[in-house]
């Protein structure tokens, strides 16, 4: 299916055909880790203890057992801390410092065997895609959370689980598929930050307009 749609839009000549597995990987990886970083450890390290999918070799890590334990257990936490109002912003705001670092390691052991400058390249391209993804998320949940009943902050927590589930899936399933699908999420991703941007300066702006008036 991949190889017949990249033959199909002509963009994709086969040398570069062959990377596009890696680079689906490296991008779930990265796009997961803003998401849900401790799920996606886990989800992948199951894979690899089970021989369900062959990790690459620096990534075989993750299933580890003592690895696997703590994934697990995080993930537990994670999906919990997520569904709760507020906790789930905060939640966001202590795990800026350990999504971003986390998924462009993720994202540079899948080329750490192609030399220094794919590692480097995937490592930073990889940390700015979970940053962006990370971000998006945060603040869309910000905005959630300021809904007075509590059904759309789960709805959307749960809609955030399936999509995690079901984005590493096609990763693995659909490569290129999944690589044009997060070519489209970044641009709404950007988009979506234009606008809360927008809101933090609207608000602020109407902060000091008050304190002014007070005066």
């Amino acid at each position: 299916m991949n190889a017949m749609l990249a033959q199909w839009l002509g963009l994709i000549p086969e040398p570069a055909l062959r990377q596009v597995p890696a680079l689906a990987l490296a991008a779930a990886l990265a796009w997961g880790a803003g998401l849900r970083l401790y799920l996606v450890v886990f989800v992948f390290g199951l894979l690899g203890r089970l021989g369900w999918w062959p990790l690459p070799e620096n990534l075989e890590v993750l299933a580890h057992p003592a690895v696997l334990a703590a994934s697990g257990f995080m993930s537990l936490v994670e999906l919990s801390a997520d569904k709760i109002p507020w906790i789930d912003s905060a939640w966001d705001a202590v795990n800026t410092f350990i999504r971003i670092p986390a998924g462009a390691a993720l994202a540079a052991a899948v080329f750490g065997d192609s030399g220094a400058a794919w590692t480097l390249a995937a490592a930073l391209l990889g940390g700015t895609l979970t940053a962006t993804t990370h971000f998006a998320k945060s603040g869309t949940r910000a905005a959630v959370n300021t809904s007075p009943e509590p059904f759309s902050n789960l709805a959307v927590s749960l809609g955030e689980d399936a999509g995690v589930i079901g984005g590493l899936w096609l990763a693995l399933a659909h490569p290129l598929v999944f690589l044009l699908a997060l070519a489209v999420f970044l641009v709404a991703a950007v988009l979506l930050l234009r606008v809360i941007a927008r809101g933090v300066r609207r608000l602020l702006g109407n902060g000091r307009a008050s304190s002014a008036a007070g005066r």
